[in-house]
């Protein structure tokens, strides 16, 4: 994971910090500290009682300021890099099918369609591609595409750097609807997209909102608030949501940094519980249970009705780790130095753990059958995993 920047106005200076460089650097501090004094823990011994292994892996380009995470669809893994490769490999083998280069640097993707892949640039362009890699349209949105465009319906949503949500059809990318609201004077620059489930488009936002819109026509269903910003400078008062929020049931959860984890009814956007745990990168849900990765390396679990903790695991501070992915028995996350880390789904306990590479995993890990789950790394590496 990406150290945090920051969208600011150019004459805006707050808490002592009289230049944007410094803002930046204070608040990269608050937020992971100087590599010096809060380094990443030391890697814990246990016994494993799982053997983890990687099935394949493939290199593409590194991904610069951008995340990215993998698409997987009818037995095929779509991926995209910062230098504007996209490819696509065999999901079982890992063997490549194709790789073509767009022409320009990418910032977001890879989404997928029933019969198209997408991409998004630092220049705002929406690019879909077909399943063969031929292009089929280009279209403007309003700043630069951060995240991975989703597909529903018709519909290629796609969120930019302004946090504007753009709707576009998804035959030849014409405009169909666009959802903005305005946005707070300081915030973290972020590549949290949008999660879409049964026709609604699922956001968070700056300032700790919550929102579900249509995905046909881009209305507003309801507006939550996740958490509050509170303290006496902008800094302290950033509470963005800068993950994706996660469906489960008739419950959506979202996290914010320097803020909390809710659970919002879909239905009323009504908040049924919430807790106090901040998160850069999110979490994951399964069986009763939300995961949460905290922005300093715990990871919790909590229970899905009430956020009441079941357990812990503090043993991995300051690793920066991804989102929780949950996959029946344990619970993977990656951390800043390649490495998986596999939690019992029960206590917390380390069950397993495998290195990629030396390159930080991105935040959002991509399951893969029932055993499995892809993952990709700062310096292009994409990998299959698997678990038994």
């Amino acid at each position: 994971m990406r150290l945090i920047s920051l969208l600011v106005a150019a004459s805006f200076t707050v808490g002592g910090c009289t230049t944007l460089t410094d803002l930046k650097t204070d608040i990269s501090e608050r937020v992971f500290g100087r590599d010096a004094v809060d380094p990443p823990a030391e890697l814990v011994e246990f016994k494993p009682s799982l053997q983890p292994k990687i099935v394949w892996s493939t290199h593409l380009g590194e991904s610069g300021d951008a995340d990215f995470v993998p698409a997987l669809g009818a037995g095929q893994v779509y991926a995209a890099s910062g230098n504007g490769e996209l490819v696509r490999v065999d999901a079982l083998t890992g063997k490549q099918v194709w790789k073509i280069n767009v022409g320009e640097r990418l910032t977001g993707g890879v989404g997928l369609g029933a019969e198209q892949v997408l991409v998004g640039t630092p220049k705002g362009y929406v690019l879909a591609y077909d399943l063969n890699g031929k292009l089929l349209w280009k279209s403007k949105v309003s700043s630069e595409v951060l995240s991975s465009p989703q597909v529903d319906n018709g519909v290629v949503v796609v969120r930019c750097g302004d946090s504007r949500i753009f709707g576009l059809n998804i035959k030849d990318g014409a405009r169909k609807w666009v959802y903005e609201r305005a946005t707070p004077t300081l915030s973290l620059r972020s590549s949290a997209g949008v999660t879409i489930a049964d026709g609604v488009v699922y956001a968070g936002f700056a300032g700790g909102k919550l929102v579900a819109v249509r995905a046909d026509d881009g209305k507003t269903l309801w507006e939550a608030s996740v958490a509050q910003p509170k303290g006496a400078t902008e800094i302290e008062r950033i509470a963005d949501i800068t993950s994706l929020p996660v469906v489960d049931g008739p419950l959506v959860y979202a996290a914010a940094f320097q803020g909390r984890v809710a659970a919002v009814e879909r239905s009323t956007g009504r908040v049924t519980w919430n807790r106090d745990i901040s998160s850069y990168t999110g979490l994951g849900a399964e069986e009763a249970r939300v995961y949460v990765s905290h922005v300093t390396g715990a990871v919790f679990a909590l229970d899905y009705s009430s956020g009441r903790t079941f357990w812990r695991q503090a043993d991995l501070k300051n690793r920066r780790l991804s989102a929780p992915l949950p996959m029946g028995g344990v619970v993977a996350v990656g951390d800043v130095e390649g490495y998986v880390h596999f939690l019992e789904r029960d206590e917390g306990a380390f069950a397993a753990r495998i290195r990629t590479e030396d390159s930080p995993i991105m935040a959002q890990p991509v399951a893969l059958g029932t055993n499995g789950f892809l993952v990709q790394t700062r310096k292009g590496g994409l990998y299959a995993v698997s678990v038994k």
